[in-house]
């Protein structure tokens, strides 16, 4: 009997030790499968593919959630207008990390003499490969010519074009010369030109892509330093809590502006567009970090003077056990509610240092870059200004609503019923 009542718990261990590894491993392989596509294709791209196959494997990455947050999801779903703009963003957000496919000037298909070929994340292709001669045969083909080409020819040769075929970075002239083009619908430029003849409505889209994303990694970014050193300040105290308090200080005041403009006077034009982004958004974090140290740290501090952390220390339990299974998870969902006018917070600052002329460097597309533009020519092209204008307010007004929300859903006053 002794024998048989110690199986079932011996089987129980050995399954949960199962179960765990199949998470990691289903983790790892994600990881690996999305970097590889993207590496091959393209960053965004490798990212929403591991969104899907995370969808698709929610099963093994499954999380345990506390029942207080599961009822506080549930209070956000009922919230109609903060659920409704979360999965408006979150689609369209979606959808924009494949971006080329629907706004690109290279097809998504090409037919050619019995071959079959995806241009859209492949190699660049020469137009002797499509039977082009002369000066053209050495160049990238020009895919929209070579879609006419064959509908002339009508040989059995084909291509599927985006449906707006465009890149988000050519330039087209109007009437011979680099100027805005109004809005139509013959010319495919659905939202017209800007100054430099670049499609509005591809810039904006490529641009909100670069937006959010730079948002979402601003606050990742943000919230580990900051919760990482507040937590930390709050929980030992004393001295080490003094010197950061004063060096916080300190460091709040460096002018944020100026720093950027010095920074990027020196940064090197050869560098990679890459590169220097991830340039801007170490300057925007590092002087972004310190009003979130300043809650997690009053926090920390409330969560520690708790009956239940009292007693866990006194049990025996390690700082990191104590921070990780007692204070943070009864500081974060206070927290959580701060991320959405957090991401708003970034979106409209990075648009500022593009308006500016000192955010994401050229030719990347952005918004702040656009109302830039629409600010110069608002009397003979004001359909620039007015694209990017509704464009960044139909954004903001979504994150605001999915905060509000959150904030409703989050708030124990309206959810607690003291007796």
């Amino acid at each position: 009997m002794k024998a048989d009542s110690q199986n079932p718990s011996a089987e129980t261990v050995s399954g949960r030790k199962r179960i765990l590894l199949n998470r990691k491993l289903a983790l790892v392989t994600m990881v690996l499968l999305s970097g590889f596509l993207g590496w091959k294709s393209n960053y965004f791209a490798g990212l929403g593919i591991f969104i899907i196959l995370a969808w698709l494997g929610r099963r093994f990455l499954y999380i345990r959630w506390d029942p207080s947050t599961l009822k506080k999801f549930k209070r956000f779903r009922h919230l109609r207008r903060g659920h409704v703009s979360f999965l408006v963003i979150g689609v369209l957000w979606f959808a924009s990390l494949f971006s080329e496919l629907f706004i690109n000037d290279r097809p998504l298909a090409v037919y050619y003499q019995g071959q079959l070929s995806f241009p859209t994340y492949g190699r660049v292709a020469l137009g002797s490969e499509f039977g082009l001669t002369g000066p053209e045969g050495f160049e990238p083909v020009r895919y929209r010519d070579l879609d006419r080409r064959f509908e002339r020819e009508k040989s059995g040769n084909w291509a599927i074009m985006p449906i707006v075929p465009i890149n988000p970075n050519e330039n087209n002239t109007y009437r011979g010369v680099l100027k805005p083009q109004p809005p139509g619908w013959s010319s495919q430029h659905y939202l017209g030109t800007d100054q430099t003849g670049r499609d509005i409505l591809a810039r904006l889209v490529y641009g909100f892509r670069i937006a959010i994303f730079f948002a979402l990694a601003f606050v990742v970014l943000t919230y580990l330093i900051g919760i990482g050193l507040g937590c930390l300040m709050g929980y030992w105290g004393g001295t080490f809590d003094l010197i950061f308090q004063r060096m916080i200080e300190i460091w709040s005041n460096i002018p944020f502006i100026y720093t950027v403009i010095i920074i990027f006077s020196v940064v090197p034009t050869e560098f990679d567009l890459g590169i220097r982004i991830a340039i801007l958004l170490i300057i925007m974090v590092l002087f972004s970090w310190t009003g979130m140290t300043y809650y997690m740290r009053t926090a920390t501090l409330k969560e520690k003077a708790r009956d239940y952390t009292s007693a866990a220390i006194v049990m025996g339990a390690s700082s990191t056990r104590v921070i990780f299974n007692h204070i943070l998870p009864n500081t974060i969902s206070t927290l959580v509610t701060f991320i959405p006018f957090t991401i708003s917070g970034a979106i409209a600052a990075i648009t500022a240092l593009d308006f500016l002329g000192y955010g994401l460097p050229p030719p990347t597309p952005s918004l702040g870059e656009l109302l830039k533009q629409g600010r110069d020519n608002v009397t003979n092209a004001p359909w620039i200004v007015s694209s990017a204008f509704c464009a960044l307010t139909f954004m903001l007004v979504l994150v605001t609503f999915i905060g509000e929300g959150i904030r409703e859903a989050f708030d124990p006053k309206k959810y607690t019923r003291y007796r």
